[in-house]
């Protein structure tokens, strides 16, 4: 596996002084991710996506990419992975049971995604729905104490943050507050898959009791993700986004943002957050 981080000679400027020093930079890599499916007489191998993401966990990216593009909606459907390293990056090859049809129709794309753009290479408008939805949710009740208390068990246990500064981070919590899985990576929707990867094959799916931190901002396609996975809690440090907001309120999550220094802002279903007398 190629480490997640690389050190880098560099000069440091300070007060018109100039340092040689060493940096540490989060790595980033392509990883192709390839489909082989179809009965024995008839197997295809398909490619589906190339993503820029931080190495690491990476059949875990590739089960979660296949599950929250809504290609794949279950775990059994996938009988094994492979990891491959070739000169310019990665391979993850995924072999589905003879009997699945992966959903390709919304899921297809057109173009190499960036660590920054989760969705960007949706082939249609109505790829940005996909395969969502909305089911019956635990009505959950979390304490506002133990929303309080997540970004700092987040900070504790980012690693690979602490030392670049670079990456993003996706954990699931319990009702509870207990850490179950964290996962990072150089692009935020990489990190979510990860997650939802591990929760898959960890046989956790639904997540209909859990509840989701990024560290950063709530994009859509965040939503949409952990909308797949019957998330029903999303929280963020950083601000959601008006399209976020929507679907979040279409899907019945409860989403959160802005959330540091024991406050936040609650954008939709504030009927799950209890809060202290």
């Amino acid at each position: 596996m190629t480490n997640p981080v690389v050190n880098k000679r560099i000069k440091k400027v300070v007060a018109a002084s100039v340092i040689e020093t060493d940096d540490v930079l989060a790595t980033e890599e392509p990883l192709e991710i390839r489909l082989i499916h179809g009965p024995t007489h008839n197997r295809r191998q398909q490619n589906i996506s190339v993503t820029m993401r931080t190495p690491g966990h990476d059949e875990e990216l590739a089960a979660g990419f296949l599950f929250t593009e809504g290609i794949i909606s279950k775990q059994d459907a996938i009988t094994h992975i492979r990891i491959s390293h070739e000169t310019d990056g990665s391979v993850a090859t995924i072999s589905l049971k003879e009997n699945i049809i992966p959903s390709l129709q919304h899921s297809q794309r057109n173009f190499q995604a960036t660590a920054a753009c989760g969705v960007c290479g949706k082939s249609s408008i109505a790829g940005i729905h996909t395969g969502v939805t909305v089911s019956s949710r635990l009505q959950l009740q979390i304490p506002a104490d133990i929303i309080y208390a997540l970004p700092e068990t987040l900070q504790q246990e980012q690693a690979v943050f602490a030392s670049t500064g670079g990456l993003h981070a996706a954990a699931l919590f319990d009702a509870a507050g207990k850490l179950l899985l964290l996962r990072e990576d150089i692009g935020r929707h990489n990190a979510v898959d990860k997650v939802i990867g591990a929760a898959m094959q960890l046989n956790l799916l639904p997540l209909q009791s859990q509840l989701l931190l990024l560290s950063g901002r709530a994009g859509f396609e965040l939503i949409q993700k952990a909308a797949m996975a019957n998330i029903p809690v999303i929280a963020a440090v950083g601000a959601p986004s008006s399209l976020a907001v929507s679907m979040a309120e279409s899907w019945g999550i409860t989403l959160i943002g802005f959330l540091r220094e024991k406050r936040f802002n609650i954008y939709s279903g504030a009927e799950r957050i209890k809060m202290s007398l």
